[in-house]
């Protein structure tokens, strides 16, 4: 087993986004990205068959889609997507999420 103690990566950075790889296995990837206030996890993609999720573990701003798609996200918020689905954040407030992608690519 494996604990991960989320509190060893809040770390926040006023001029770019953070990101913690916190486990990797040929099942699941989880991340853990911690945007301050404004910033912009941009909307993207992967040529990729599977899911992932994102889970809002404090703050709140909104899931980013597809055009001008967004969905107000705070924290204890999950979106699930397919991984080819364009998806994104942005934090209104300093936010920090987890991110699953299963499988890893």
């Amino acid at each position: 087993m494996k604990c991960i103690h989320l509190a060893d990566s809040r770390e926040f950075d006023p001029d770019k986004f953070k990101r913690f790889l916190l486990h990797d296995s040929p099942y699941f990837r989880i991340l853990n990205f911690n945007l301050a206030a404004g910033q912009v996890f941009p909307v993207h993609s992967h040529p990729a068959d599977g899911q992932l999720s994102i889970q809002v573990i404090e703050g709140k701003g909104f899931f980013l889609g597809e055009g001008d798609a967004t969905i107000p996200a705070g924290t204890g918020d999950v979106l699930i997507s397919d991984i080819s689905a364009p998806h994104g954040v942005k934090a209104e407030t300093d936010m920090r999420i987890l991110v699953t992608i299963a499988p890893p690519f």
